[in-house]
């Protein structure tokens, strides 16, 4: 079996999209429902009161006390909360996941939009520090599914990065766009 094939490249091509979704919804949902309340989006309560994170078996067993701490980076986060530079956080967030969303989809600068989802996702997995149900949760899981499209350059399938490539320089196709452009899987069984 070759990897190379027009069944491997909708394939990627369908899972860059589905996760470009994924992100521009959590972006979108931020800038049109906001805090819930008729407010606008804030991560603090997040930082402050989400970030205690859970442990489950086989590090815990019964039920730990209310407050409990599991996170180790816990302080960093209820700091970062209490600091000047929330409104700047605020925005990145929901400029980062509708940007990083709309790339995605259409498959431009997809090793940057890539890059910077794997980031915001590691930031995220960090903060929240959740183990209730194992190791694996879906911050990770986005980040490495991000990772991934950055790697084999998925733009290139059925993205823009394919179709613009040649209007760009080769570093900038490399590290920021989906490589070289290699139109061979189109035509291969």
């Amino acid at each position: 079996m070759r990897i190379t094939s027009w069944k491997f490249g909708l394939t990627t091509a369908v899972g860059r999209i589905v996760i470009g979704i994924i992100f521009l919804w959590a972006g979108l949902d931020k800038v049109f429902v906001g805090d819930g309340k008729g407010g606008p989006f804030s991560a603090v309560g997040f930082l402050k009161f989400g970030t205690n994170g859970t442990l489950g078996w086989p590090f815990v067993s019964g039920t730990p006390a209310d407050g409990t701490v599991f996170n180790p980076t816990h302080d960093f986060w209820v700091g970062l909360a209490g600091g000047g530079l929330m409104p700047l956080i605020n925005v990145l967030v929901v400029v980062g996941e509708v940007g990083i969303g709309l790339a995605l989809i259409l498959g431009i600068a997809t090793r940057f939009a890539s890059a910077m989802g794997t980031l915001l996702m590691i930031f995220f997995f960090f903060a929240a520090w959740d183990f209730a149900f194992g190791i694996v949760n879906q911050h990770l899981t986005y980040a490495v599914v991000a990772f991934g499209l950055g790697v084999i350059g998925a733009g290139n399938f059925y993205g823009l990065d394919g179709m613009l490539a040649k209007s760009f320089p080769a570093g900038i196709r490399k590290w920021l766009m989906s490589g070289e452009p290699d139109e061979s899987w189109k035509t291969a069984a």
